[in-house]
């Protein structure tokens, strides 16, 4: 079991090394396969949701002010524990709160995020409620984040309108041209391919990368001028009409940011740190984790101009069973059925896993999961999904050596394709 932890699945092997044949499929095909009454709302089980989410967190919290004053004494007078031992226990309850509410506020999060795309309630005064108290006590900027999430949603997979993972270009890193002619930099010039140091800047992308993208549009759209941040309202990522909006949000980090510090002052700052801010720092984990596994990978494509469509943006994307039935209960199928997401994001989540099971038949071939482990996963598409190359309209991503694990199969390639319809019908999702 353990050796399984570090090795491709089967479906991932299956796509390394073939000719990927673009899809012509339209939303309306795509449509057609899907019932209807999955695209109804209930909102009694939306808010039961969001009640069997806050009682978790809940019992975690309670849980974990008795790890000092009950659980560690009473384990270690049990067995007789010397100090050292009973230290080993009191910090392995920790890790072990620590865990389960990162899982539980990712959790919250994840259901300020399906309240965003309004499928929690047909009334959309509530939908925007929730998710507005949900994601701005994980100190996110929920109207900032709903404003660029939507765009993405709008152009996934699309080179220049993107607005979330957008591959970095050869040009962008100053590498040498493929074929030596132009000067620039090698690969290992550029790339530090030692495992100590590929660990670290993985682990900044996890703890970090959240905040950072909010602050400095980190893995985010390169089309925006320096500076450009989810907390301005005058920011290059909003419209005039969302500035409102924008400040709402920053009101209510700061009304969050004002309680923690009132938590701190009543409880102290090791109190504060422990109970929540370690499992807002895990919970941001997970948030990078899902999103980045979505959309990089180096066995899917990007597109540019004329060969992106709104469908073969949608299905570029990957279905992981992340954390099994614990990313299902917690992260209410965001990780298990994200190509269903992208393509009717307004179908709400307790419905998705069948609307996966439709498009499974209608897409055939073009219907990507993968089910590796999710840190060898990470691993290998953070070493895997370096850069692209600044010419071609579908692209595949390519490491730190300047390798490809696939390549377009020219002869069935239909890369000027406008697939109007497909993106005319985007915007009702």
């Amino acid at each position: 079991m353990f050796p399984a932890m570090f090795k491709d699945s089967n479906e991932y092997l299956a796509r390394k090394g073939t000719p990927f044949v673009p899809p012509d499929l339209t939303i309306s095909q795509i449509r057609k396969a899907i019932p209807a009454e999955l695209h109804k709302k209930s909102t009694a089980w939306g808010l039961w949701i969001l009640v069997r989410h806050v009682l978790c967190v809940s019992l975690f919290y309670y849980l974990g002010t008795k790890i000092d004053s009950v659980a560690t004494p009473a384990i270690a007078a049990s067995l007789h524990c010397g100090p050292t031992t009973t230290s080993v226990i009191r910090w392995s309850l920790w890790v072990t709160y620590w865990f389960w509410q990162g899982v539980g506020m990712a959790g919250l999060w994840c259901y300020g995020h399906e309240a965003g795309h309004g499928t929690i309630s047909d009334h959309d005064w509530l939908n925007q409620t929730l998710g507005y108290l949900t994601q701005t006590c994980l100190l996110t900027p929920y109207f900032a984040w709903r404003s660029t999430h939507r765009a993405h949603h709008k152009a996934v997979g699309s080179m220049e309108r993107d607005e979330n993972y957008v591959p970095a270009l050869r040009s962008d890193l100053k590498l040498k041209s493929e074929d030596g002619k132009q000067a620039g930099l090698d690969y290992h010039e550029v790339f530090e391919d030692t495992p100590i140091y590929t660990l670290g800047m993985m682990l900044v992308m996890q703890i970090l990368g959240l905040q950072l993208y909010f602050v400095a549009n980190t893995m985010g759209s390169p089309s925006y001028p320096k500076g450009t941040n989810h907390f301005s309202p005058t920011s290059a990522l909003f419209k005039r009409n969302e500035r409102l909006a924008i400040v709402a949000s920053d009101a209510g980090l700061l009304s969050m940011l004002y309680l923690l510090w009132g938590y701190t002052e009543r409880f102290g700052l090791a109190a504060m740190l422990k109970m929540y801010f370690v499992p807002y720092l895990l919970c941001n984990h997970w948030i990078v984790l899902i999103t980045f596994l979505h959309h990089c990978d180096p066995t899917l494509p990007h597109y540019r101009k004329a060969a992106w469509t709104f469908v073969r943006g949608a299905i570029g994307t990957v279905d992981r069973p992340i954390m099994g039935w614990i990313g299902r209960f917690f992260f209410l199928n965001v990780s298990h059925d994200h190509v269903a997401h992208h393509l009717f994001s307004s179908i709400p989540f307790y419905n998705q896993p069948q609307v996966t099971e439709h498009l499974k038949r209608v897409l055939g071939e073009h219907y990507n999961y993968d089910p590796t482990p999710c840190f060898r996963a990470l691993y290998r598409s953070f070493t895997e999904c370096a850069f692209v190359e600044d010419e071609g309209d579908i692209i595949f991503y390519k490491n730190m050596k300047g390798e490809s694990v696939r390549f377009l199969q020219a002869d069935d390639s239909k890369s000027e394709e406008s697939g109007s319809e497909a993106a005319g019908d985007s915007g009702s999702e």
